[in-house]
């Protein structure tokens, strides 16, 4: 449940820094490599704030 809320957030987050983008008339290029940047950024931070630790033994 953790991971969905991590990602319900980022894509928030994504969706405002790309309209931001297009109203200040970004290449479209830009807006999306942004968007691919900070779709990965999401995925590792979400992973690594919500997975389990590893039991030793």
């Amino acid at each position: 449940m953790s991971f969905g809320l991590y990602v319900v957030g980022y894509l928030i987050v994504i969706g405002g820094m790309v309209y931001g983008a297009v109203l200040i008339h970004l290449p479209m290029h830009w807006i999306v490599a942004g968007g691919i940047v900070l779709t990965g950024l999401a995925v590792v931070t979400g992973v690594k704030a919500t997975r389990q630790k590893d039991s030793q033994g």
